[in-house]
Protein backbone atom coordinates (compact mmCIF):
# COMPACT_ATOMS: atom_id res chain seq x y z
CA UNK A 1 0.00 0.00 0.00
CA UNK A 2 2.96 1.98 0.29
CA UNK A 3 4.87 1.56 -2.56
CA UNK A 4 1.10 2.41 -4.64
CA UNK A 5 1.21 5.93 -2.28
CA UNK A 6 4.53 6.63 -3.21
CA UNK A 7 4.44 6.01 -7.02
CA UNK A 8 0.94 7.74 -7.28
CA UNK A 9 2.71 10.91 -5.50
CA UNK A 10 5.56 10.46 -7.96
CA UNK A 11 3.49 10.50 -10.57
CA UNK A 12 1.36 13.14 -9.52
CA UNK A 13 4.87 15.30 -8.73
CA UNK A 14 6.33 14.25 -12.59
CA UNK A 15 2.71 15.81 -13.75
CA UNK A 16 3.12 19.28 -11.83
CA UNK A 17 6.87 19.22 -12.93
CA UNK A 18 5.86 18.93 -17.18
CA UNK A 19 2.78 21.67 -16.16
CA UNK A 20 5.21 24.04 -14.84
CA UNK A 21 8.66 24.31 -16.14
CA UNK A 22 11.48 23.21 -18.32
CA UNK A 23 13.88 21.35 -16.37
CA UNK A 24 16.09 24.25 -14.63
CA UNK A 25 12.93 25.92 -14.06
CA UNK A 26 9.49 25.59 -11.65
CA UNK A 27 6.48 28.46 -10.95
CA UNK A 28 3.12 27.44 -9.25
CA UNK A 29 0.70 27.41 -11.88
CA UNK A 30 -2.06 24.91 -12.64
CA UNK A 31 -5.17 24.34 -14.95
CA UNK A 32 -7.58 26.32 -16.03
CA UNK A 33 -11.32 26.43 -16.76
CA UNK A 34 -14.60 28.26 -15.92
CA UNK A 35 -17.96 28.36 -16.95
CA UNK A 36 -18.23 30.92 -20.19
CA UNK A 37 -14.46 31.37 -19.99
CA UNK A 38 -13.47 27.91 -21.09
CA UNK A 39 -14.08 28.19 -24.52
CA UNK A 40 -10.96 30.14 -24.89
CA UNK A 41 -8.33 28.37 -22.76
CA UNK A 42 -5.15 27.19 -23.75
CA UNK A 43 -5.83 23.68 -24.89
CA UNK A 44 -3.01 22.21 -22.26
CA UNK A 45 -5.85 23.56 -19.18
CA UNK A 46 -9.06 22.50 -20.73
CA UNK A 47 -8.85 18.96 -18.50
CA UNK A 48 -8.55 19.45 -14.88
CA UNK A 49 -5.65 17.80 -13.47
CA UNK A 50 -6.00 16.45 -9.58
CA UNK A 51 -3.11 17.91 -7.45
CA UNK A 52 -2.32 16.78 -3.62
CA UNK A 53 -4.35 18.84 -1.65
CA UNK A 54 -8.01 16.95 -2.78
CA UNK A 55 -10.72 18.88 -1.01
CA UNK A 56 -8.14 22.05 0.17
CA UNK A 57 -7.53 23.23 -3.26
CA UNK A 58 -7.48 27.43 -4.92
CA UNK A 59 -9.12 29.40 -6.62
CA UNK A 60 -11.94 29.83 -4.94
CA UNK A 61 -15.02 32.32 -4.58
CA UNK A 62 -15.17 34.65 -1.98
CA UNK A 63 -18.72 35.29 0.00
CA UNK A 64 -17.60 38.21 1.17
CA UNK A 65 -20.61 38.34 4.12
CA UNK A 66 -19.69 34.34 4.63
CA UNK A 67 -16.35 35.81 5.51
CA UNK A 68 -15.46 35.08 9.40
CA UNK A 69 -13.42 37.63 11.57
CA UNK A 70 -10.64 36.34 13.12
CA UNK A 71 -9.09 38.81 15.95
CA UNK A 72 -6.37 36.80 15.98
CA UNK A 73 -4.90 37.13 12.73
CA UNK A 74 -1.30 39.31 12.53
CA UNK A 75 -0.80 42.01 10.11
CA UNK A 76 1.19 40.86 7.25
CA UNK A 77 4.98 42.04 7.35
CA UNK A 78 6.49 42.19 4.07
CA UNK A 79 10.39 43.27 3.13
CA UNK A 80 11.29 42.68 -0.23
CA UNK A 81 14.99 43.57 -1.39
CA UNK A 82 14.64 44.97 -4.58
CA UNK A 83 18.42 43.59 -5.99
CA UNK A 84 17.29 40.00 -5.83
CA UNK A 85 15.24 40.25 -8.66
CA UNK A 86 16.69 38.35 -11.34
CA UNK A 87 14.46 37.96 -14.40
CA UNK A 88 11.66 37.49 -16.12
CA UNK A 89 10.77 34.57 -17.96
CA UNK A 90 7.63 33.48 -20.45
CA UNK A 91 7.17 29.64 -19.21
CA UNK A 92 4.10 29.68 -22.39
CA UNK A 93 1.30 29.87 -19.30
CA UNK A 94 2.33 33.58 -18.13
CA UNK A 95 5.79 35.42 -17.61
CA UNK A 96 7.05 34.77 -14.18
CA UNK A 97 9.46 37.57 -12.74
CA UNK A 98 11.73 35.34 -10.89
CA UNK A 99 14.09 36.51 -7.46
CA UNK A 100 17.11 34.91 -5.83
CA UNK A 101 15.93 33.04 -2.94
CA UNK A 102 19.10 31.35 -1.71
CA UNK A 103 18.54 33.75 1.41
CA UNK A 104 15.88 35.43 3.46
CA UNK A 105 16.67 38.93 1.82
CA UNK A 106 12.76 38.82 0.21
CA UNK A 107 10.57 37.68 2.90
CA UNK A 108 6.85 37.76 3.95
CA UNK A 109 5.98 36.89 8.23
CA UNK A 110 3.34 37.34 10.38
CA UNK A 111 -0.45 36.85 9.16
CA UNK A 112 -1.59 33.68 9.27
CA UNK A 113 1.71 32.41 8.94
CA UNK A 114 3.81 30.14 11.68
CA UNK A 115 7.31 30.92 9.51
CA UNK A 116 8.75 33.41 7.36
CA UNK A 117 8.54 32.54 3.60
CA UNK A 118 11.00 33.56 0.87
CA UNK A 119 9.65 35.07 -2.30
CA UNK A 120 10.28 33.03 -5.31
CA UNK A 121 8.38 34.54 -7.81
CA UNK A 122 5.47 36.45 -9.11
CA UNK A 123 3.15 36.25 -11.87
CA UNK A 124 -0.64 37.81 -13.20
CA UNK A 125 -3.84 35.37 -14.57
CA UNK A 126 -5.82 37.52 -17.03
CA UNK A 127 -8.39 37.64 -19.35
CA UNK A 128 -9.29 37.98 -23.47
CA UNK A 129 -11.36 40.54 -22.00
CA UNK A 130 -12.18 43.32 -19.08
CA UNK A 131 -14.71 40.86 -17.81
CA UNK A 132 -12.54 37.85 -16.61
CA UNK A 133 -9.29 37.78 -15.74
CA UNK A 134 -8.82 36.70 -12.11
CA UNK A 135 -8.69 33.24 -10.49
CA UNK A 136 -10.43 33.82 -7.54
CA UNK A 137 -13.97 35.80 -7.56
CA UNK A 138 -15.59 38.08 -4.44
CA UNK A 139 -19.24 37.48 -4.62
CA UNK A 140 -19.20 35.77 -7.91
CA UNK A 141 -16.95 39.07 -9.69
CA UNK A 142 -14.79 38.57 -11.65
CA UNK A 143 -11.53 41.01 -12.39
CA UNK A 144 -9.62 41.57 -15.57
CA UNK A 145 -6.97 40.16 -13.82
CA UNK A 146 -5.05 38.90 -10.75
CA UNK A 147 -1.52 39.09 -9.04
CA UNK A 148 -0.16 36.31 -6.97
CA UNK A 149 3.26 36.77 -5.32
CA UNK A 150 4.66 32.65 -4.56
CA UNK A 151 6.39 32.57 -1.62
CA UNK A 152 7.91 29.15 0.06
CA UNK A 153 8.88 28.12 3.70
CA UNK A 154 12.69 27.90 3.70
CA UNK A 155 12.24 27.29 7.54
CA UNK A 156 10.59 23.59 7.10
CA UNK A 157 12.02 22.69 3.61
CA UNK A 158 15.35 23.04 1.87
CA UNK A 159 14.09 23.94 -1.47
CA UNK A 160 11.13 25.23 -3.27
CA UNK A 161 10.58 21.78 -5.25
CA UNK A 162 10.25 20.19 -1.96
CA UNK A 163 7.62 22.92 -0.70
CA UNK A 164 5.61 23.20 -3.10
CA UNK A 165 4.00 19.56 -2.62
CA UNK A 166 3.36 19.94 0.68
CA UNK A 167 0.42 21.94 2.88
CA UNK A 168 2.20 24.23 4.93
CA UNK A 169 4.91 25.17 1.76
CA UNK A 170 3.07 27.96 -0.04
CA UNK A 171 2.35 31.16 1.15
CA UNK A 172 1.04 33.06 -2.05
CA UNK A 173 -0.30 36.71 -1.73
CA UNK A 174 -3.55 37.16 -4.23
CA UNK A 175 -3.92 40.70 -5.07
CA UNK A 176 -7.06 41.68 -7.64
CA UNK A 177 -6.17 44.56 -10.58
CA UNK A 178 -8.68 46.69 -11.62
CA UNK A 179 -9.24 49.14 -14.64
CA UNK A 180 -8.18 52.96 -13.41
CA UNK A 181 -4.96 55.12 -13.53
CA UNK A 182 -1.92 54.31 -15.31
CA UNK A 183 0.28 52.46 -12.59
CA UNK A 184 4.09 54.24 -12.80
CA UNK A 185 5.87 51.22 -10.77
CA UNK A 186 4.17 48.61 -13.29
CA UNK A 187 5.02 50.35 -16.13
CA UNK A 188 9.09 49.42 -15.72
CA UNK A 189 8.20 45.64 -15.81
CA UNK A 190 5.25 46.46 -18.69
CA UNK A 191 8.37 47.83 -20.90
CA UNK A 192 10.24 44.77 -20.82
CA UNK A 193 7.26 42.31 -22.02
CA UNK A 194 8.21 42.61 -25.35
CA UNK A 195 11.09 40.91 -25.08
CA UNK A 196 10.02 37.87 -23.79
CA UNK A 197 7.35 37.46 -25.95
CA UNK A 198 7.76 34.27 -27.04
CA UNK A 199 7.40 31.39 -25.20
CA UNK A 200 10.95 30.22 -23.04
CA UNK A 201 12.32 33.63 -23.92
CA UNK A 202 14.07 34.74 -20.23
CA UNK A 203 15.79 38.29 -20.58
CA UNK A 204 17.46 39.94 -17.02
CA UNK A 205 15.18 41.88 -14.80
CA UNK A 206 17.24 43.56 -11.70
CA UNK A 207 16.21 45.99 -9.36
CA UNK A 208 12.41 45.79 -8.83
CA UNK A 209 10.61 46.19 -5.64
CA UNK A 210 7.28 44.18 -5.82
CA UNK A 211 6.06 45.85 -2.65
CA UNK A 212 5.20 48.69 -5.44
CA UNK A 213 2.03 46.27 -6.71
CA UNK A 214 0.85 45.37 -3.07
CA UNK A 215 -2.29 47.83 -2.05
CA UNK A 216 -0.94 49.66 1.29
CA UNK A 217 -4.78 48.89 3.14
CA UNK A 218 -3.09 45.81 5.06
CA UNK A 219 -6.52 43.93 5.08
CA UNK A 220 -6.63 40.19 3.81
CA UNK A 221 -8.73 37.20 3.33
CA UNK A 222 -7.21 33.44 3.66
CA UNK A 223 -7.96 29.87 3.86
CA UNK A 224 -6.47 26.63 4.39
CA UNK A 225 -4.83 25.88 1.21
CA UNK A 226 -1.35 26.95 0.62
CA UNK A 227 -1.72 29.86 2.67
CA UNK A 228 -3.55 32.18 0.42
CA UNK A 229 -3.44 35.75 1.18
CA UNK A 230 -6.34 37.40 -1.00
CA UNK A 231 -5.89 41.54 -0.38
CA UNK A 232 -9.07 43.61 0.20
CA UNK A 233 -8.24 46.25 -1.88
CA UNK A 234 -7.63 46.40 -5.66
CA UNK A 235 -4.71 47.52 -7.65
CA UNK A 236 -5.72 49.85 -10.46
CA UNK A 237 -3.92 49.75 -13.38
CA UNK A 238 -4.57 51.53 -17.21
CA UNK A 239 -5.79 49.78 -19.85
CA UNK A 240 -2.69 50.12 -21.52
CA UNK A 241 -0.78 48.38 -19.52
CA UNK A 242 -3.33 45.13 -19.63
CA UNK A 243 -3.39 45.35 -22.89
CA UNK A 244 0.03 44.90 -22.95
CA UNK A 245 -0.01 41.65 -20.93
CA UNK A 246 -2.58 40.12 -23.92
CA UNK A 247 0.31 40.94 -26.67
CA UNK A 248 2.13 37.95 -25.11
CA UNK A 249 2.33 34.55 -26.49
CA UNK A 250 1.55 31.09 -25.55
CA UNK A 251 3.63 29.76 -28.33
CA UNK A 252 7.54 29.66 -29.14
CA UNK A 253 9.39 31.67 -31.71
CA UNK A 254 8.44 30.51 -35.00
CA UNK A 255 5.45 28.72 -34.29
CA UNK A 256 1.63 29.76 -35.15
CA UNK A 257 0.89 33.02 -32.40
CA UNK A 258 -1.53 32.08 -29.88
CA UNK A 259 -2.46 35.09 -27.81
CA UNK A 260 -2.10 34.57 -24.09
CA UNK A 261 -5.18 35.27 -22.68
CA UNK A 262 -7.51 33.65 -20.11
CA UNK A 263 -4.56 31.83 -18.19
CA UNK A 264 -6.48 31.05 -14.98
CA UNK A 265 -7.13 28.23 -12.98
CA UNK A 266 -10.83 26.56 -12.37
CA UNK A 267 -12.60 28.15 -9.09
CA UNK A 268 -12.94 25.06 -6.85
CA UNK A 269 -15.22 24.22 -4.07
CA UNK A 270 -14.67 25.52 -0.88
CA UNK A 271 -16.03 22.44 1.21
CA UNK A 272 -15.90 22.48 4.67
CA UNK A 273 -13.43 25.69 4.76
CA UNK A 274 -13.95 28.28 6.54
CA UNK A 275 -12.32 32.36 4.91
CA UNK A 276 -11.11 34.21 7.64
CA UNK A 277 -10.56 37.57 7.15
CA UNK A 278 -8.15 40.13 9.12
CA UNK A 279 -11.11 43.02 9.35
CA UNK A 280 -14.19 44.05 10.24
CA UNK A 281 -16.65 42.97 7.38
CA UNK A 282 -19.16 45.98 7.87
CA UNK A 283 -16.23 48.79 8.14
CA UNK A 284 -14.72 47.15 4.83
CA UNK A 285 -17.91 47.04 3.04
CA UNK A 286 -18.90 50.74 3.55
CA UNK A 287 -15.36 52.13 2.05
CA UNK A 288 -15.77 49.37 -1.06
CA UNK A 289 -19.78 51.54 -1.52
CA UNK A 290 -18.29 54.63 -1.25
CA UNK A 291 -15.69 53.09 -4.39
CA UNK A 292 -16.82 52.08 -7.63
CA UNK A 293 -14.74 49.64 -9.97
CA UNK A 294 -14.66 47.89 -13.08
CA UNK A 295 -15.58 44.05 -11.51
CA UNK A 296 -18.48 42.78 -13.54
CA UNK A 297 -20.48 39.82 -12.66
CA UNK A 298 -20.21 36.69 -14.90
CA UNK A 299 -23.36 34.94 -15.05
CA UNK A 300 -23.27 31.67 -16.10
Amino acid sequence: MNNVKTNTLVHLYKQLKTLWSPPARLCSLATCTHKDRNDALHPLWQSPLSIPGGSRQSPINIQWRDSVYDPFLKPLKISYDPTTCLHIWNNGYSFLVEFDDSTDRSIIVGGPLENQYRLKQFHFHWGAINEWGSEHTVDSKFYPAELHLVHWNAVVYPSFEEAVMEGNGLAVIGVFLKLGAHHEGLQTLVDALPAVKHKDTVIEFDVFDPSCLIPSCPDYWTYAEILPVSKVTKLAISHSQLEAFRMLLFTSDGEEEKRMVDNFRPLQPLMNRTVRSSFQSSHVLNMEAQHSDHAQQIRP
